[in-house]
């Protein structure tokens, strides 16, 4: 009951998502040929809202789930792995047509062949958790 409320606030979020086209492979493809401004708005409110939100929770206003102060650490400089993972993050969303993100949303919906992008990217997180160590970060 304790997270009952991240539940419906999960369900919530699906739901905008869904209205407002976010999960749509057209809409997907659309933004990869550069023809609809739709999903870059979408991303650009997102990017603005977290900005915003972290922000607020630096300077003290938003408290974590139990109360405790948000402490963002700092992250080292690394520019050229940010852009290699982001080129295969692209890569895998244009491919998929679909975020990580919203492949449970799809499910829910009835798309069922995401159960077997589901599947790869847990087989995909799980080789990258055995080889992590041999990798440069």
């Amino acid at each position: 009951m304790k997270y009952f409320k991240f539940l419906l606030i999960g369900m919530f979020f699906g739901i905008v998502l869904v209205k407002s086209e976010a999960v749509s492979w057209y809409r997907i493809y659309e933004m990869f040929r550069f023809q609809s401004f739709h999903m870059y708005g979408i991303i650009g409110t997102a990017i603005i809202t977290g900005i915003l939100f972290l922000q607020i929770s630096k300077k003290g206003y938003v408290k974590s789930i139990i109360g405790s102060e948000i402490i963002v650490p700092l992250k080292e400089n690394g520019f050229v792995r940010y852009i290699v993972g982001g080129t295969i993050f692209g890569l895998g969303w244009a491919l998929i047509g679909a975020c990580p993100g919203p492949l449970y949303i799809l499910l829910g919906t009835g798309v069922y062949s995401m159960l077997i992008v589901i599947a790869a990217a847990m087989l995909g997180t799980f080789i990258y958790g055995l080889i992590k160590h041999k990798l440069p970060h």
